[in-house]
């Protein structure tokens, strides 16, 4: 029997893997996302200073960009 799963070579060195999709495209998403954070942040934030994630700017920046690498690191085939 045959199995459905495709398999793909990993890079073997650092300067393969960085050059590789593998390690850019879920760099770049938690960069956006922790981008977008900080203007959640900025331009939406909490005033009042009792909220929980949005009164303090790391807590933003960081929700962000997990949440920019889960987007981008989706075990979800892409065709």
């Amino acid at each position: 029997m045959k199995d459905s799963f495709e398999t793909t070579s990993k890079p073997k060195t650092v300067k393969e893997l960085v050059r590789s999709s593998n390690f850019w495209k879920p760099a770049a998403g938690a960069i956006v996302g922790g981008v977008a954070g900080f203007m959640y942040y900025y331009f939406v934030g909490c005033a009042s200073g009792s909220c929980a994630i949005t009164s303090n700017p790391f807590l933003n920046i960081l929700f962000g960009a997990l949440t920019g690498l889960f987007i981008t690191n989706s075990p979800a085939k892409t065709y």
